[in-house]
């Protein structure tokens, strides 16, 4: 897949106002401040195809992002975000537990974390909805760069023993600053959308 073909389709406050729900969709998940939008950015080569915030929370609509009639690249609305109201926040988590659940199009997520504070009570409630529609589950260790070798290298083994018992999830090393892990990212990705077809 050439990811560089990556252009904005739309945006909706949730599923109902989405495109048909056919072809083949890879969504982006994770908390408001793991760098999701700078991966997507990273992904496809584009500095403003996703856009990125200094303040956490920016990301309040599900982004649909076409590689072609087919495939979709989804970046959904970023969760946990503490200074957003409580009636936002639970918005934001309905309409991401009903994406995962109902929409049949979606073939994989991509659960993006950061490196220092991966797998928060919010990933975990991810994770957990995931398994129970069965949809498999790529984490994405981001900003990798913050942190030296070593220190990187024990980040991914306790990632690994940690998702050791859920066999639909793989994980890896990223950093869109350092360009680190953006080949992986991507052959994961070819994968599912090669096999849904």
């Amino acid at each position: 897949m050439d990811y560089r073909q990556a252009h904005f389709q739309l945006s909706a406050p949730n599923r109902h106002l989405l495109p048909p729900d056919k072809g083949i969709e890879v969504a982006f998940s994770g908390r408001s401040n793991a760098g999701k939008s700078s991966a997507l950015n990273a992904l496809t080569g584009q500095s403003n195809l996703a856009r990125t915030s200094k303040t956490p929370g920016r990301t309040q609509l599900i982004n649909l992002f076409a590689l072609d009639d087919e495939r979709r690249l989804v970046d959904l609305p970023g969760y946990g975000y503490a200074k957003v109201s409580h009636t936002l926040r639970d918005d934001w988590q309905q309409n991401l537990a009903d994406y995962l659940f109902h929409r049949q199009a979606l073939k994989g997520i991509v659960l993006l974390m950061d490196i220092r504070h991966p797998f928060t009570e919010h990933d975990e409630v991810l994770l957990d909805l995931a398994e129970k529609t069965k949809k498999p589950v790529h984490c994405v260790l981001t900003k990798a760069d913050k942190l030296k070798f070593g220190a990187r290298k024990t980040a991914l083994l306790t990632a690994q023993k940690q998702l050791a018992g859920k066999p639909e999830c793989s994980v890896q090393l990223f950093s869109a600053t350092e360009k680190i892990g953006i080949e992986d990212l991507a052959a994961k990705l070819d994968q599912w959308f090669l096999l849904a077809e």
